[in-house]
């Protein structure tokens, strides 16, 4: 491996609310997920953020959540696999509906939050998601945590997967992020993060938190563009994979 991606939640404002700080950070990253209204976002800021992207050499994808915006979809939600099928076609077919105004290519999908994580363990859940995505659009990367039911999923219908991890999450022996209610769970460290980042590009490992070596082939990883310090922790780590040797890319590209 000699290229990573950088990729970081976008557009997950509401209104005049804003959250994050997306124009600096569009500066640093490759690829953005773009909220699509349900957990985060509306139509306008959508087309906003992603007309910015594509300015700035950014691929673009659809991040998909629960219908959740008051708790920003990290509660877990119990639906149908009919439900979460049209949930995600719904709102991948909106996203790329408002790049098409703009000219913008919608190059892949990226569950957002707890219906993230929930599929990376629930193998029937994941494979509703890759339906509905599916059904929208057969040849878009699935963006899918490592070592999951979801990316297997996307593997076994045949979509292009890439394989995503964490810069500042810590991992469960099994491949699973730990909770985010345990206090283990962030690495709040930017040199902590970078290392992990390095480990997991270069060594192609996760170390999870009892010390288990996790074998990985690692294509993206997320920053979360939430926090004060995401824009100097985003440059630090791409800086420091760039020392590194490693060449930042647009998704679409780690695949090609």
């Amino acid at each position: 491996m000699t290229r990573f991606n950088l990729n970081a939640d976008m557009a997950e404002g509401f209104g005049d609310w804003q959250m994050g700080n997306d124009d600096g950070l569009l500066g640093i990253i490759n690829t953005a997920n773009i909220a699509c209204g349900f957990h985060a976002g509306d139509y306008n800021i959508m087309g906003d953020v992603m007309t910015k992207a594509a300015a700035s050499g950014v691929s673009v994808g659809a991040h998909p959540g629960f219908y959740d915006l008051h708790g920003f979809g990290r509660r877990k939600l119990h639906l149908s696999e009919a439900e979460i099928e049209r949930l995600i076609a719904y709102q991948l077919g909106a996203t790329i509906a408002i790049g098409q105004l703009s000219g913008i290519a919608v190059t892949h999908i990226k569950p957002h939050g707890a219906i993230n994580n929930m599929a990376c363990a629930d193998r029937a859940l994941a494979d509703a998601i890759v339906r509905g995505t599916s059904a929208v659009d057969q040849n878009i990367i699935l963006l899918a945590p490592v070592l999951s039911e979801l990316y297997a999923a996307g593997e076994a219908a045949g979509l292009p997967v890439a394989g995503e991890v964490f810069a500042d999450r810590a991992y469960m022996p099994d491949g699973q992020l730990v909770p985010r209610s345990r206090p283990d769970a962030m690495i709040h460290d930017k040199t902590e993060s970078l290392a992990q980042c390095v480990r997991m590009f270069c060594e192609h490992t996760i170390i999870a938190v009892d010390g288990t070596a996790l074998s990985v082939k690692a294509d993206s990883v997320c920053v979360h563009g939430d926090g004060p310090q995401a824009v100097e922790i985003a440059g630090f780590i791409k800086a420091g994979l760039e020392a590194e040797g490693l060449q930042p890319t647009a998704l679409p590209d780690m695949l090609g």
